[in-house]
This record gives structure tokens, sequence and C-alpha cells, in this order.
């Protein structure tokens, strides 16, 4: 039996082998998803969870339970060598081994760019991951909460003051979502007012929002600006330690709060760990028909889709165009994936992966997004209610769409839930304090009695 290893549990991992499931003849390969976590993220839901718009469990779907007939190992991929046909695997706990394989199917994803800025790795908060976006929303109301209980100051200031750094529909997105939901406690924290929201979003360049044109991105920062929020272009974060920001214009101040979404980098494991070809950007180089090569040399039996792969862009008609890393094309390159796969397993030919853009759309926060398709832009609810209309038939499984839907339906009754769960980082605190009250952001001082 062919054994067919998917190194990567994202979008295009997750298709794929979904898709070899249903098209896989029984006995024909052995499909292996190796991935550190046991499931997949629908990362459009990040920004709802970071609102409490979508339970954090709902934004994630279950390797085991919808890929029944695949094997799923919990481990790290460290190391490709293709010319042994073996990756090497980390799991949490262990040594390292070794697995081989006759197939492989490289959809290990991007992971999150950073920079050597002070402050940063100590003081931030990513926003890739189901966990970072529970985390975002726990601190925000966790910030509320001391807030209310501080007289007005530089401490109670710095507590409701946030700051986002990148200006990509990840970070506009998270931006707009946490704003909303900031405005929308205002209601339950009489001792609080408005004014006092400090809301920063930070971009290295002259606009925000990079995948629509020019006007809609102009508008989105006058919305924004219109909620109260300060949008800085043009402008980078320098220093964050002990959360004083200091930014290049010049401008300096406390932040209780700091979220970095500056962008995609490539997978270590693609970048420097692998005899697999890569070009300048470290990504992998990929034919048009998802087969890692080019188009007069192709590396048998290795293919590639997602955020690491250098998928030529056949939709656009120009020469050297590559497919952005969104999650648009990441579930159609899965599917493509495991349609060729199957083709040249029963001698068929493999197709050119081809998909034209059925435009974009951003949340930007209850009630409000921005959907662009050409020339055609539209604004306000439409837009959101076209996000969240999209997203719902796009994550994947029907379990999880009638779970989403129930969610969103019992928040238009009863509106978002406001309760933060951040004890969970500390679970045994309860436990070890034995009821004594923590001092700050400090451990708790158990003393036995």
């Amino acid at each position: 039996m062919r054994e067919i290893l998917i190194v990567g549990g994202g979008y295009a991992g997750f298709y794929t082998a979904w898709g070899l499931e249903k098209k896989l003849r029984r006995g024909e390969a052995r499909v292996t998803v190796v991935d550190p976590r046991p499931y997949m993220t629908y990362q459009p839901f990040l920004p709802e969870v970071v609102a409490g718009s979508v339970e954090a469990r709902h934004a994630a779907v279950s390797l085991r339970r919808h890929l029944r007939r695949t094997r799923v190992i919990a481990g790290t991929v460290t190391e490709i060598r293709n010319g042994g046909r073996t990756v090497t695997v980390r799991p949490e706990r262990g040594p390292d081994y070794q697995l081989h394989y006759d197939m492989l199917v490289v959809t290990a994803g991007a992971v999150t760019r950073t920079f050597p800025v002070p402050g940063l790795s100590e003081q931030a908060f990513g926003l890739k991951h189901v966990e970072e976006a529970v985390a975002v929303r726990d601190r925000l109301l966790t910030s509320f909460d001391r807030a209310a209980a501080l007289p007005r100051g530089p401490e109670r200031r710095k507590l409701l003051t946030v700051t986002f750094v990148g200006g990509g529909f990840s970070g506009v997105e998270g931006f707009g979502e946490l704003l909303s939901l900031a405005a929308a406690l205002l209601k339950h924290y009489p001792e609080l007012d408005a004014q006092e929201l400090d809301f920063h979003l930070v971009e290295a360049r002259g606009r925000i929002l990079p995948e629509v044109t020019d006007e809609p991105g102009a508008w989105v920062v006058r919305s924004l600006a219109r909620r109260g929020a300060k949008v800085h272009l043009n402008t980078q974060l320098v220093s964050a330690e002990d959360g004083h920001v200091v930014l290049s214009n010049g401008q300096e101040y406390e932040s209780g709060l700091i979220v970095w979404a500056a962008g995609n980098a490539s997978n270590p494991i693609v970048h420097n760990h692998t005899d697999l070809p890569v070009d300048e950007r470290g990504l992998l180089v990929v034919r048009a028909d998802l087969r890692v090569g080019t188009d007069t040399e192709v590396v048998p039996d290795v293919w590639a889709a997602g955020d690491d792969a250098a998928v030529p862009d056949l939709a656009v008609g120009r020469p050297g165009a590559h497919t952005v890393p969104n999650a648009q094309h990441a579930v159609r390159q899965g599917k493509r994936l495991a349609k060729n796969i199957v083709a040249t397993l029963h001698g068929r030919r493999a197709k050119n992966y081809v998909h034209h853009s059925l435009g974009v759309v951003a949340t930007l926060g209850m009630g409000r997004g921005i959907f662009q398709y050409r020339r055609l832009v539209i604004k306000g609810l439409p837009a959101w209610l076209m996000h969240r209309g999209y997203h719902v038939l796009a994550v994947p499984t029907w379990e999880r769409k009638v779970r989403v839907l129930a969610v969103w339906l019992t928040a238009a009754l009863y509106g978002r839930d406001i309760v933060s769960l951040a004890s969970v980082q500390r679970p045994r605190e309860a436990f070890v304090s034995r009821g004594n009250p923590r001092n700050g952001d400090g451990p708790a001082e158990a003393k036995a009695r």
C-alpha cells in the first residue's frame, strides 16, 4: 500500500486529506497527516472569536473527527529529506523519529513574520491561532474589569489602550472587531466612558488592506477614525518594552494590549530544513498542477499548496504571477491537489490549478464591513452580511456551520457573551492559593495554614 504523507493540517492539508478520503479506492493508499495541533483553524473566524461573536471551538475543525480514514500524528515535522523519502517528526514528548513516504504533500503553512522590536516577544499577542484570539479577547475583558476599579490616571488609561500592528486583512478585521466589542462593553461599565478608549492601528505602508483598491482602503481608515480609532500610516513600531509603545512617527504612549498582525513568513521547515527546491522568498517552487518543480524539471511524487508554495496564478494572465496566500486559494488548491493525486495514481493527467477571485470581503465590527469585486464596492451592513454568509458556507462540515449559526442567532437575541475566562491560563491558581488574593499579574502566593 502506498504511503501518502501530508505535512501540515491547515486549509490545504485538511482539504487534500478530506478529498483523498472521498476519492481513493479502499486499500489503494494510506494517508497520514502530521501537525502539532489536532485541528484545522478556520482563520477568517478569528476576528469574530476576538469579539466573542464566534465560540472559539467552532473556529477549529477536528482532524480526527472529520478525517476518519486518515492517520493523524500529533507532532512537528522538523526536516524533509526527499532524497531518502523521509521526514523527521518531533512529538511533544519523546525523541524525534522518522516517517517514510511514497508520496509527499507539503502544506505546512506560513508562520507569523516578526522583527527584532524591543519588548515585542514579551508583550505582544499574535493573531494566527484560536488560542491567541481567545487570549486577546480575555485580556481586553480583564482590562475593563481592572480599569473600572481604578481612579482615572495613567494605570487606568494604559488598561484601556490597545495597539494593533499590521494593516492587512488579519490586523484590520481583528482591530475592527475588538473596537466593536470595546464599544459594546461600555454599557456594562458605567464607571468608564467612550473617551477613555484609545485604539491604535499601526501600518508601515501608506495604506491598509492592500487587497482592495485605494478608495475603499481610504474609506476604511475614515470609518475607523469616526469610531474613535487612530490609524498610523507610514509608521513602524520601534519599541514595546513593558507596554511602552514607541512609534517611528515620534509618538509614545502606554498600551495594555499589543497585537502583532504584520504578515506571514515562510515556514522554517520549508525555508531551512528541506532538500526540495525553494525560491528567493523561501517558498517551494511549484508548477501550475501543484507538483513541486518547474515546467522542465519536476520532483517525482512531491506536491505542495497553500502559503508555503509559490503557485503560478494562471487566472491573472501575467507571467511570473503567483497566487496570494489566503484561504480562498488554499482551500481550492487542497481540493485540486487531491484530485490531481488520484488522477496520477489512476494513470490520468493532472490538471492545472486555476481560480478566478470571487472578490474580497472583510468585517470591521458588528454590522460593518467592506466587499470589493473588481469595480464593485459594497460597504457597511450589506458587506458585513455578505461576510457572514460567505464564511458560514465556506467553513467545512455541516456540523460546524450549524454550531456557528446557532451562536450568531443566540447573540442576535441576547447579545455577545462578555465573560472573561483568562483564569483558564492558570487553571491551578485557585487550588494552590487556597483563597489567598493574588497581587497584580504575579503568581498567587499560597501560604499553608
